[in-house]
């Protein structure tokens, strides 16, 4: 059974995740009011997933997310009550699976966690269009690039560039006129090399780089 932490500094809402969760068959193993607390419980409680809210008092989200992210293997997403906005990126920065809005409903919830747990992006295309709508309104980051990017040839950045602009394997592959196989071997290679865990990342480094699709 899918172990899930979750991390809100209101009772009420999570209350709310907490019965939606149970009810959907998954288990809470703990709860945390705040990023600290949601850091020192995920040692202790092991979860596979961690919903995981930004705008908390003491530590904030993206921070807590940064440091469950390089101790343990739970995945973690992001909940907002924004569609897109810095704190998002800043979190998918600093290893969340993806983000959730906090009006989602108890289907799209449910079926979120369990993807995440199954290691699968929880980020639907849709989402990715209006994070690159939002960055073409601002200027790239001068945060610095993964170590890896420098070894992507040519072909790997023309490829990150697409999955940074939303399109899907497929469309890459027209749009390339290469088949789909050598699409997933070019998208294998681009995540292996800079570390990434889904394609929400590979869109905030395409958007670091200045790649355009």
């Amino acid at each position: 059974m899918t172990r899930v932490l979750v991390v809100d500094d209101q009772d009420l809402v999570r209350n709310g995740l907490r019965m939606i969760l149970e009810l959907g068959g998954l288990e809470v193993v703990g709860e945390a009011a705040d990023g600290a607390e949601a850091v020192t419980a995920t040692a202790d409680l092991s979860p596979d997933v961690v919903l995981m809210d930004l705008r908390m008092p003491g530590l904030d989200g993206v921070e807590a997310t940064r440091r469950i992210v390089a101790a343990s293997e739970a995945r973690v997403i992001a909940l907002t009550t924004f569609d897109v906005d810095q704190n998002v990126v800043d979190v998918l920065r600093a290893g969340a699976v993806g983000f959730l809005l906090k009006d989602v409903t108890s289907d799209g919830l449910l079926d979120a966690v369990r993807r995440a747990a199954a290691g699968e992006p929880v980020v639907a295309p849709a989402v990715l269009a209006r994070m690159m709508d939002h960055f073409s309104h601002r200027p790239p980051s001068a945060t610095r690039l993964p170590p890896g990017f420098a070894d992507l040839s040519d072909r790997e950045r023309e490829v990150l560039g697409l999955i940074g602009a939303g399109r899907s394997n497929t469309e890459i592959a027209e749009q390339l006129v290469i088949s789909m196989a050598t699409v997933k071997t070019h998208v294998r290679h681009i995540f292996a090399k800079l570390d990434l865990r889904d394609r929400a990342q590979a869109v905030v480094v395409a958007r670091d780089a200045g790649l355009q699709g």
